[in-house]
């Protein structure tokens, strides 16, 4: 099944490849991964007993994911679930593209304002009619379920947000992940934590320095009670403080400023894996996938093992942070959503028409710092 629902639970060999695909957020295949569990090739026989006689040569079956040649693209979910609300359908909070042109040695990774206002198609899977809205709905209306209201299937919401950001873009979709942000701060602290350049003062709305979730109140954003504070410099963020952090948006650039915090935790996240050579410890890997559980959906038209083979030779130093500036849109003083600039718009046209480079060259202040 290409898309739509086709639910794969995640497996040993790929699980370095997944946790990088599902930031919160975040994200699907950047992370350098080895796929060791083809089967070795026979060892040969038959070899003539002449001194001057050689092995025959041995057939080999190229690894899954081996005709994989790109151009890719890889859409990263994050998702808002609050189980206590009834009948509360899942938000995209963040929503990333992975870019990969052919050749598959470099990778572009942007994302798409949650409030980009957009034309979602009808999708009479959840009894949805279509309309002009925010990017965020998509995931939202697409996940209901008609006949069980109670549970939304956020698989099902992907697939409206995929043919929604497919239609905005001029994108082929290849495959994606959606991560909850529970599942994100396992995700994290599975790995130990990650280090991330903290680029501006940042102070929480959620939670207070010891990780403790601020009580509702007349406070500032609704909340009250000590506030968790990160300030400028490397620091080394665990499960909760990574997510915190990366989900801020109150702050100078909004949710422009929350995009690219998202996607520095997402070379930080790559980061830690190849330091940590992941895909080539099983154990860690068994506990990698343990602790993400029901929390991630991959939905993809491939295995994802061959997505993982397929990417292997990508690294940070070979990922482009993109950031695409916006404006809000408003009617009679109402604010309705964002919109990109011409800028960001025709970023997305030089990807499509395979001159990126070039692109950022002439605009260098689309490159995010890492």
């Amino acid at each position: 099944m290409a898309f739509g629902g086709d639910r794969r639970r995640l497996t040993l060999a790929v699980a370095g490849l997944v946790t990088v695909a599902v930031v919160a957020v975040g994200a699907v295949a950047v992370a350098r991964t080895v796929y060791d569990d083809r089967a070795p090739a026979a060892a040969p026989t038959d070899v003539a007993t002449s001194p001057t006689a050689s092995p025959s040569p041995v057939p080999s079956t190229p690894p899954p994911g081996a005709d994989i040649t790109g151009p890719l693209n890889l859409l990263l979910v994050g998702i808002d679930t609050r189980v206590s609300v009834p009948d509360w359908q899942p938000n995209a909070d963040a929503v990333l593209m992975l870019h990969v042109p052919a050749g598959l040695s470099r990778g572009y990774l942007f994302s798409l304002p949650r409030d980009l206002l957009v034309d979602i198609p009808a999708f009479p899977a959840a009894d949805y009619r279509g309309g002009r809205t925010k990017l965020t709905h998509a995931m939202s209306n697409g996940s209901r379920v008609p006949d069980r209201p109670d549970r939304p299937d956020p698989a099902q919401g992907y697939e409206l947000l995929r043919r929604t950001v497919s239609e905005f873009t001029g994108l082929r979709i290849d495959a994606g992940a959606v991560l909850t942000f529970g599942g994100f701060d396992k995700l994290v602290d599975s790995l130990g934590g990650v280090d991330i350049h903290v680029d501006q003062r940042v102070v929480s709305r959620h939670r207070q320095p010891d990780g403790k979730h601020r009580k509702p109140g007349p406070g500032v954003g609704g909340y009250v009670g000590p506030r968790m504070v990160y300030e400028p410099g490397d620091q080394h963020l665990n499960g909760w403080q990574a997510l915190d952090y990366a989900r801020q948006r109150y702050l100078p650039g909004g949710d422009y400023t929350r995009q690219r915090h998202h996607q520095q935790l997402v070379r930080a996240l790559i980061g830690r894996i190849l330091a940590d050579d992941l895909a080539r410890q099983p154990q860690r890997v068994k506990q990698v996938v343990a602790a993400l559980g029901d929390a991630m959906v991959y939905v993809g038209g491939r295995r994802i093992v061959e997505f993982a083979y397929a990417l292997s030779t990508l690294s940070p130093d070979t990922l482009t942070l993109v950031g695409l500036p916006g404006t809000s849109v408003g009617r009679g003083g109402r604010y309705r959503g964002e919109e990109l600039t011409p800028v960001g718009r025709r970023f997305l046209t030089a990807l499509r028409e395979g001159r990126v480079d070039a692109y950022l060259a002439e605009h260098p202040t689309l490159t995010v710092p890492g």
